[in-house]
């Protein structure tokens, strides 16, 4: 059953692969060589089929056999290729050739056997690739010799193309580096390295097809460390280079204040406490500090592993020099080859009883705009402003260790060891005003004092003021402008309101002078009526000379000569002496150009007896009006006494 079962698949799998063709074509065949493209698309034509069979032979099979036979199929007398989109020709997997074999079949029986062989031709679909044991983290020595190749890279294609090896230049480091021969992947070293100042370098390498039309390519980041390796000094800290970019340090100059009462006490120095570091800080060696000169029979003694001095006894004061002056060394544990030296002052100092102090808090300075990029700051009467500190610690007052300095600095200000100010003209704009606060420090005792400096900048062609007064008119007109021109305008509406006040007085007060005026009659005439147009106005100007004085001897009442009515007998007269006049009598003032015109009430006037002090008396029937005395008359012409009529 088995058996029978194995057969018929077997002769299913003929024919699938099998082709049933005719009679007379197993005959006159051959070996078939081709050759197809990778990547080809199914069905690509491979060959065609030449073979006879024997006439007689009713039907024949072809059979496609061998280690590649599944990538082609039979279709009639060809060959084309069997392939799908997931199952690719690619010559970098299946190898170069195809191999295959053709059998014919006349009636279950072989007749003919023939070879396919069909070459897969190459196509470029692939681009290089590094291979990963090439592009790995490089370490290199920061000795490394220049010109000499410190790595190399190596990058495949599989199409077997020829590769070139390119460095970015684009990178940050890539002038440390070039390429020996394009083809080559061996980098050479351009320029020294020191693991001080770059412990990691990065480059971007590129790997091209350099044979074909395409120029396939690839990048990839390379990382080189260096490595650190004793090539360095130590020195001492803080470290200040010999020129920007340059690991070399110059040694700085500590320096430690004591006095005579000073000993068995560690000093402090500046800049800083004594350090030094190792020149290769990826090794960090130890080190050890050691006193070479200048510890005065031991007075100062060195730590050697922390660099502390300390001082072991104060100093003698007969003991003529003022400053101790050390030599230090620091050096490798291990290596004593390796060293460095430094100074160390110490200076004795006398005591300090007075701070340093500033002869006035403020000072004035004044500028002139420029386009000069600096000048000197001046003071009044144009003379070189210089700040100055005294210091009663000293015989002449003058500190030698004192060191002026702008706190904050200032941009457009700087302040000269001698106290003189001196400023960035061309960035100055007239009329503006700094400022500045300048200190005066004693670098021996650390004791500060602070003044402020009120500059002005004055606009071109103007004069620095001479003294503080004219200063004061100088910028004062500048300053108060808007405060003049404010005061100016209220006192105007002052004044303005003042003068409405009096002229709105003036016309009141000259109604009611017109109302009380004093009327001038006789008890022969009751009315009295004036012509003259400035008599109201005189009568009143002339009132308060009129209530004292007499009118120059002259007794009598003074009318005006034209007012008098016509004379009457003497009889009417003495009645008219005899009765009083009635207190509605009127007198009239008018204007004889029409301008005035006044009437009133007239007053009864009565002569005083002779040895009484000359002067007019109103009636006591009189009960309003004023009283009126002799005084000066206005005109001998519109004023007259009528002394007959009175004593008849």
């Amino acid at each position: 059953m088995s058996r029978m079962f194995c057969l018929l698949l077997w002769q299913l799998v003929l024919r699938v692969s099998c082709y049933v063709a005719t009679a007379s074509l197993c005959t006159a065949g051959s070996n078939i060589f081709a050759s197809v493209r990778e990547n080809s698309p199914a069905g690509q034509f491979i060959s065609h089929i030449s073979i006879r069979s024997d006439p007689r032979a009713n039907t024949v099979r072809l059979c496609l056999t061998g280690p590649n036979a599944n990538w082609f199929y039979l279709e009639g007398r060809t060959i084309r290729l069997n392939s799908s989109a997931s199952r690719v020709l690619d010559r970098e997997v299946l190898g170069p050739f195809l191999i295959a074999e053709l059998t014919c079949y006349e009636d279950d029986i072989k007749q003919s056997h023939y070879r396919i062989l069909v070459e897969i031709l190459n196509e470029n679909d692939n681009k290089p690739k590094f291979l990963e044991g090439t592009i790995q983290p490089f370490i290199i020595s920061e000795v490394a010799a220049v010109n000499s190749v410190v790595f190399t890279v190596k990058a495949v294609d599989s199409d077997g193309d020829m590769i070139s090896y390119i460095i970015d230049q684009s990178s940050e480091d890539a002038w440390f580096f070039r390429i020996d021969l394009p083809n080559s992947g061996k980098v050479v070293l351009s320029k020294p390295l020191d693991y001080e100042s770059r412990t990691r370098l990065q480059i971007i390498m590129w790997a091209q097809e350099s044979n074909t039309e395409e120029k396939f390519n690839i990048s990839t980041v390379l990382t080189i460390n260096i490595e650190d390796v004793d090539d360095q000094y130590p020195h001492f800290l803080p470290c200040t280079p010999v020129s920007p970019g340059v690991p070399i340090c110059m040694n700085p100059i500590y320096t430690a204040n004591i006095t005579r009462k000073h000993q068995d006490s560690v000093l402090e120095f500046s800049p800083g406490p004594i350090r030094a570091r190792d020149g290769d800080r990826g090794i960090n060696a130890p080190l050890m500090y050691t006193i070479l000169s200048g510890d005065n029979h031991d007075r100062f003694v060195m730590d050697n592993r922390t660099g502390e001095i300390r001082l072991t006894r104060a100093v003698d004061e007969r003991q003529p020099g003022a400053n101790f002056t050390l030599i230090v060394m620091v050096c490798q544990v291990e290596d004593r080859l390796k060293y460095s030296v430094a100074t160390v002052v110490v200076r004795v100092l006398s005591e300090n009883s007075f701070p340093p102090v500033f002869n006035t808090t403020t000072f004035k300075g004044f500028i002139i705009q420029s386009s000069s990029p600096a000048s000197i700051v001046s003071t009044y009467g144009n003379q070189v402003l210089q700040v100055q500190v005294s210091d009663q610690d000293f015989s002449d007052g003058v500190n030698p260790n004192i060191r002026f300095f702008l706190h904050p600095p200032s941009q457009l200000y700087q302040v000269t060891q001698e106290g003189v100010l001196i400023a960035r003209t061309d960035q100055l704009r007239a009329f503006d005003r700094h400022i500045l606060q300048v200190v005066a420090r004693d670098e021996e005792s650390g004791e500060e004092a602070s003044a402020s400096v009120d500059i002005e900048v004055l606009q071109r062609g103007q004069a620095v003021p001479h003294g503080a007064f004219t200063e004061q008119q100088l910028f004062g007109d500048v300053d108060s402008r808007l405060a003049g021109g404010i005061a100016a305008l209220i006192l105007l509406t002052f004044l303005s309101a003042f003068l409405f006040l009096l002229l709105r007085f003036v016309r009141r007060r000259r109604p009611q002078e017109a109302d009380v005026l004093p009327a001038t009659t006789t008890l022969q005439h009751h009315k009295v009526s004036s012509r003259s147009p400035g008599f109201m106005d005189e009568a009143l100007r002339r009132q308060a000379s009129l209530r004292s004085g007499s009118f120059h001897g002259r007794q009598g009442l003074y009318i005006r000569r034209q007012s008098l009515p016509p004379p009457t007998s003497s009889s009417s007269a003495a009645d008219s002496r005899s009765r009083p006049q009635s207190p509605s009598s009127e007198v009239s003032l008018s204007d004889p150009a029409g301008r005035c015109h006044f009437q009133t009430n007239l007053f009864v006037v009565v002569e005083k007896p002779a040895g009484v002090a000359s002067g007019w008396a109103r009636s006591p029937d009189v009960t309003a009006g004023l009283q009126v005395h002799a005084g000066m008359p206005q005109s001998d012409e519109d004023i007259n006494i009528d002394q007959s009529k009175e004593d008849t």
